[in-house]
C-alpha cells in the first residue's frame, strides 16, 4: 500500500523550531505538549527582579494609598489578592521582560510570530482571602469544544517564592486535551473537596512558567505572613481582542527604544490590520496578515 508523504514544515514552522532549539528548549517543547505547562527556570535576573518588584510594589501603594511590608504584610492591609492591570508602561524593565527570549520562544511556538499581548499585570497576593478557582484562559467567549491549538497563552513569572502555603500557582496537568471549562466539582483548590489532580508550582523567583490556554490553573490562599508578587503576561492569536488597549495606545518613546525589533511592535499590534475608520483597511497590513498556524 502507498504511503501518504508527510507535507513539510512551513518557513515559519521551521524558523519557530529552530528557535527553540537554539535556545535549549526541546524538553521544554515536549513538556509543554504533554501536559499543558512548563517551567523555565532562572528566566529573570536579581537586578531584572529588584526593579519589577519595586515598580510593583510603587503602583501597589498608590493604589492601596498605604504602604506594604512585603516579609511580614499580616493581611491587614492587603488581604487576599489584588490584581494590578496595565504594567507594561510603569517601567522600562516591563519592556525588557515582554521580550524575554525564552519564554517569548515558546509563546510564538503556541501562537505564531504574530501573536499579540493582551495584558500584563500583577496578582498581589496578602494572606488570607480566597483561592483563585480552577479555569481555563479561554474564558472570554471562546466556546467548547476548545481548539488543540492554542488561541490564548501565558507566562507567569515568580518574583517572590512560590509554595502552597505562599498562594502558589496551581495547574492541572494534562487538561489542555480536554478541550473545555472544569466543571464545578474539578473547580476547587484546598480542603477536603479540592481537586485531587491539581499542583501546586513551587518556584523559586525568576523561574517563569508558560501555558497553553486551554490548560486548567488558579491559585491557592496565601496562609503564611508576606506578599507574593508575580508578572503575569497574556498573550492572544492576531485575530482575538486583547484585554488591555495598546496598538496606537503606545507611547512613542517606548517604540523608540525597540526600533531595531520588529518583533515588539508587532507584539503590540504594529501588524493588526483591523480596527479601520473611515479611510478604509491598510492594504500594507492586509498584505502581512498571517497565513498559517505558525506566522
Amino acid at each position: 500500500m502507498a504511503q501518504t508523504e508527510t507535507p513539510s514544515k512551513s518557513r515559519s514552522h521551521q524558523r519557530v523550531l529552530a528557535r527553540v532549539h537554539e535556545l535549549g528548549l526541546d524538553e521544554n517543547l515536549k513538556e509543554l505538549e504533554a501536559q499543558g505547562y512548563t517551567t523555565i527556570p532562572k528566566v529573570l535576573s536579581d537586578p531584572q527582579m529588584q526593579r519589577a518588584r519595586a515598580a510593583i510594589i510603587a503602583r501597589s501603594e498608590r493604589t492601596a494609598g498605604r504602604k506594604v511590608d512585603v516579609e511580614s504584610e499580616s493581611g491587614d492591609g492587603f488581604p487576599g489578592m489584588t490584581y494590578l492591570p496595565y504594567l507594561l508602561y510603569d517601567d522600562e524593565i516591563f519592556e525588557e521582560i515582554l521580550i524575554e527570549p525564552k519564554p517569548l520562544a515558546l509563546l510564538t511556538y503556541l501562537l505564531g510570530e504574530s501573536c499579540l499581548l493582551s495584558s500584563m499585570g500583577c496578582h498581589f497576593k496578602g494572606p488570607g482571602g480566597t483561592p483563585v478557582v480552577l479555569h481555563s484562559d479561554n474564558g472570554n467567549g471562546i466556546p467548547a469544544p476548545f481548539s488543540p491549538i492554542a488561541q490564548v497563552a501565558n507566562v507567569n513569572y515568580a518574583l517572590t517564592p512560590y509554595t502552597k502555603e505562599a498562594g502558589a500557582l496551581a495547574l492541572v496537568p494534562g487538561s489542555h486535551k480536554l478541550a473545555r471549562q472544569p466543571r464545578a466539582a474539578e473547580m476547587m483548590l484546598g480542603g477536603e473537596t479540592g481537586n485531587p489532580d491539581a499542583v501546586a508550582m513551587d518556584l523559586s523567583p525568576g523561574d517563569a512558567v508558560v501555558w497553553h490556554g486551554n490548560t486548567w490553573h488558579g491559585s491557592f490562599t496565601r496562609q503564611i505572613p508576606g506578599v507574593r508578587m508575580n508578572l503575569a503576561v497574556y498573550f492572544n492569536r492576531q485575530y482575538i481582542q486583547t484585554q488591555e488597549h495598546h496598538g496606537d495606545a503606545v507611547p512613542a518613546e517606548v517604540l523608540a527604544r525597540h526600533t531595531d525589533d520588529q518583533r515588539f511592535g508587532v507584539i503590540l499590534g504594529a501588524k493588526q490590520p483591523y480596527g479601520w475608520k473611515a479611510e478604509g483597511p491598510d492594504a500594507a497590513l492586509m498584505a502581512r496578515a498571517p497565513r498559517g498556524r505558525y506566522d
